[in-house]
């Protein structure tokens, strides 16, 4: 994967290394209210602005799920699939790789396969990476390819990792997400894009979250319901979020 030279692209030794990617204070400490909207949407607001990650219509895994039709200062998908990067939210959307400066927030988008055939199935997704309420946040809901050097060094160690774990062409399986935090040992972990009902969606090829949890064994698990409040300042303990 690798930081595309688009709108106001940065390159990688004029970003430095692992959390100096994002390490100057652009918005007060004041943590953030995150809100889930099921598969792998969800509305994080503090510091003085909002961001809505992966809007989705409500198709193929996130069929009978409330899309979410919300505002936020930004949105940020993983790729213009209809399930993680729908045009049914307002706000300034991005898709893109490349670096952007929306409400005050410095966001970093970082071009990757989608799958893990090098794209060769369904493209390129992208990476995101931001810093809001004092917490440097890591979107991967959108990729089942592993994660290369470079994307290491530019993620850096996130406080939060918002991560696909149900499996399938274009989402980490429960094993490989829980390599991926191993990784980059983020202090919180939201896993999303997983059946979370009895009975999988028709055209839906995701699993449960049960493998990702007995892949990271031994992890505190939470269980927060639809809403999650993280001050600025956590522990240096991981936790697993499980959002509804």
């Amino acid at each position: 994967m690798r930081l595309l030279p688009t709108i106001g692209a940065l390159s990688l030794s004029s970003l430095g290394l692992g959390t100096a990617l994002l390490g100057t204070p652009l918005l007060a400490g004041t943590g953030v209210t995150i809100t889930s909207y099921g598969h792998s949407a969800l509305l994080i607001s503090g510091g003085g602005a909002s961001v809505l990650v992966n809007p989705f219509k409500a198709v193929a895994c996130a069929a009978g799920l409330a899309e979410p039709r919300v505002s936020a200062t930004v949105v940020l998908a993983s790729s213009r699939l209809l399930d993680e990067g729908a045009n049914v939210a307002k706000g300034k959307m991005l898709v893109d790789p490349g670096s952007y400066k929306v409400g005050g927030l410095k966001i970093e988008g970082i071009a990757g396969p989608h799958d893990r055939v090098g794209g060769r199935r369904f493209g390129q997704a992208t990476l995101w990476r931001w810093r809001q309420g004092g917490l440097d946040f890591a979107h991967l809901g959108g990729t089942a390819a592993r994660l290369s050097p470079s994307d290491k060094v530019m993620l850096g160690r996130p406080d939060v990792l918002i991560i696909g774990v149900g499996g399938g062409a274009k989402v980490y399986t429960g094993a490989e997400a829980a390599e991926v935090v191993r990784e980059l040992k983020p202090r919180r972990v939201i896993p999303v894009q997983y059946v979370s009902g009895k009975t999988t969606p028709k055209d839906c090829d995701q699993g449960s979250l049960q493998r990702f949890l007995d892949a990271m064994a031994g992890t505190p698990v939470k269980r927060p319901g639809r809403t999650l409040s993280l001050p600025a300042k956590l522990g240096e303990g991981m936790v697993i979020e499980v959002m509804r």
